[in-house]
């Protein structure tokens, strides 16, 4: 059979943490790509066009683009791009004031979905983030509502970088809802580069409990490019939510036993397989069908 052709996309965010390990990623799988950012990716053999995305008129403009200055020599403008992936966005709390990354993000959000949109183009895979379900830059302890944690979740965060993640998954439902598009939202767990597997590891499962804010999950940014590109194959889901985050939980105990120890007074309302992550990407898995390449136990051995 056949290898599927690439697709032309649009990649915003691409220089940053999750982004430059993305990249090359799609590249591999016969994509052909572009990267909007403020600066430029380290991947040379992707280009990078410039483009405030706060600005509505930079990004739409920006999604009518060639992919490089090479596409001169196509005999027509190809149009607009088969798929975009936004992750451009303020990262965090406390990078900005929290006005600022508020409308920043959901400014973005917007005008990349508005324009893309209203290009006619038929896939766009948002990043939201671990932080809608409440907990991560919550002011002092708090619990969560029950595990496992699923994309059904009653979302209700105290922070602003969060808010604004949960107010583009808004904006993305309404999209898709309108044009009849598809529009995939992932939520990213906490991202973790190959290098941080010895320098963060030891800490993170040695101490758990630095780690319920990121509900002892996480998602190698590695395996987030195999997610965006399941997401770019998979056609007709309309809008959909999915945690990407890897398999398993960042602990030496198993998932319930820890739970049951750590976090009493939480529910456990399903069934959990027994690593399983308490922020779980079981839809990913059976959805798109991701199966992980890097399980933190490869890379470090407690």
């Amino acid at each position: 059979m056949a290898a599927q052709a690439g697709k032309r996309i649009i990649f915003t965010g691409g220089s940053g943490k999750a982004g430059r390990h993305v990249l090359p990623y799609l590249k591999s799988r016969g994509h052909k790509l572009m990267n909007l950012d403020l600066i430029p990716s380290e991947h040379k053999d992707i280009y990078t066009l410039k483009t405030d995305l706060t600005s509505g008129g930079q990004t739409f403009n920006a999604l009518t683009s060639l992919l490089s200055p090479a596409e001169y020599e196509l005999p027509a403008h190809p149009g607009p791009p088969d798929a975009v992936i936004h992750f451009a966005a303020y990262a965090r709390n406390m990078l900005v004031p929290d006005n600022e990354c508020f409308t920043s993000n959901i400014a973005q959000t917007y005008n990349v979905i508005e324009s893309a949109c209203k290009l006619g183009i038929k896939k766009v895979i948002i990043a939201s983030s671990e932080t809608v379900y409440g907990v991560c830059f919550t002011q002092g302890d708090d619990q969560y509502l029950h595990f496992p944690l699923e994309e059904d979740y009653d979302t209700n965060p105290m922070d602003s970088y969060a808010c604004s993640k949960l107010c583009g998954e808004r904006v993305a439902r309404s999209f898709a809802r309108r044009f009849g598009v598809d529009i995939y939202v992932l939520r990213i767990g906490n991202v973790i580069e190959p290098h941080e597997y010895a320098s963060d590891f030891p800490r993170h499962v040695g101490d758990p409990s630095t780690r319920k804010r990121n509900a002892w999950s996480y998602i190698d940014a590695r395996d987030l490019g195999q997610i965006c590109d399941l997401a770019v194959k998979k056609d007709g889901l309309g809008f959909q939510v999915f945690n990407a985050t890897n398999d398993t939980i960042t602990t030496t105990v198993p998932t319930k036993e820890f739970l049951q120890k750590n976090e009493p007074e939480t529910k456990i309302i399903k069934e959990m397989g027994e690593w399983e992550a308490p922020l779980t990407n079981r839809k990913i898995r059976e959805v798109l069908g991701f199966k992980e390449e890097h399980d933190w136990r490869k890379y470090y051995k407690p």
